[in-house]
């Protein structure tokens, strides 16, 4: 009998990537999609109503408040969405026995290390994104729900704004674009993200408490890098070419302060499920037709 996964956050880029993977799941899966329209997470009667109706055995979270630097002055409602919703699919999660995927990010830790972040490295948020992330991974402990929290960073995909889009709009309208040089980090294609969590649904068995696990894209680049290789690319795909030039972190202030190292350890990610991570690379390639199509076309 097809298992039920309830996913929130179906307008998002992960939300969207999932759907787009849901009939090579179809035989062991039955998806059912929401968003804001159709479930408030911050409404835990509502969920815990939803959850039962509809018999979810996963719940994968991939609604969160995600404008990084609106947060700084947005604090309730970025509180709200990471941490208040977030303890109510756990706390719903618990009381069903279904189990929680939820997606965190980098942003948990300072940016100050020089060697990959393991998940069980001790976060330290310097914005409030990043705290507002990090108390929903607490809420997730606190439940006492069997979830698998995957933190991700520098998303993106076909879908929605992403960094990638916005190289391909700079480009056509800029004679250069100026990209920070100093922020370390890898790409993670939210298809490869989606592919992972179903993987980890289908090994369920192999998570019996809370767990946290790592997922980008593999290899370290910056910011300038990514932009390069995506112009690059992009020329290719009949894009304008566009010199892309490096700045630090100090040329471009922001609102939030950003991790200048962001790079992950991903052995337990590859070791706990035999899962194969491509290169950032290799799925840029890959991927990049589709985005640029998307993007010539208005397709969101």
């Amino acid at each position: 009998m097809a298992k039920n996964i309830l996913v929130t956050g179906a307008n998002g880029q992960l939300g969207k990537s999932l759907q787009f993977i849901e009939s090579d799941f179809s035989d062991d899966f039955r998806f059912v999609f929401t968003d804001v329209a159709e479930l408030d997470i911050t409404d835990k009667t509502a969920v815990l109503e939803f959850g039962k109706k509809m018999r979810a055995d996963f719940i994968v979270n991939a609604a969160a408040y995600t404008a990084v630097d609106k947060a700084e002055s947005d604090v309730a409602k970025a509180y709200l969405l990471n941490e208040t919703a977030v303890r109510n699919l756990a706390e719903v999660a618990a009381e069903i026995g279904a189990m929680l995927v939820h997606i965190s990010t980098d942003y948990v830790f300072n940016g100050k290390s020089r060697t990959p972040y393991a998940p069980d490295m001790q976060p330290d948020p310097v914005s409030i994104y990043g705290k507002s992330k990090w108390a929903g991974e607490q809420a997730i402990h606190a439940s006492g729900c069997r979830a698998a929290i995957i933190r991700t960073a520098w998303l993106y995909s076909p879908y929605g704004n992403n960094f990638v889009k916005t190289m391909l709009r700079l480009a056509e309208s800029k004679e250069k674009i100026s990209v920070v040089s100093d922020q370390i980090g890898c790409p993670t294609l939210a298809g490869d993200l989606a592919r992972f969590i179903m993987r980890v649904l289908i090994c369920e068995n192999r998570i019996t408490a809370a767990a946290t696990y790592h997922f980008a894209n593999r290899g370290q680049i910056s910011w300038f890098e990514f932009a390069q290789e995506i112009i690059r690319q992009a020329v290719k795909l009949g894009a304008k070419d566009c010199p892309v030039v490096p700045i630090t972190t100090a040329d471009y202030p922001t609102p939030a302060s950003r991790p200048n190292f962001s790079v992950f350890d991903l052995s337990k990610t590859t070791d706990d499920f035999d899962f194969d991570i491509p290169d950032w690379k290799e799925s840029l390639t890959k991927e990049l037709p589709k985005i640029y199509h998307n993007y010539k076309n208005n397709i969101v």
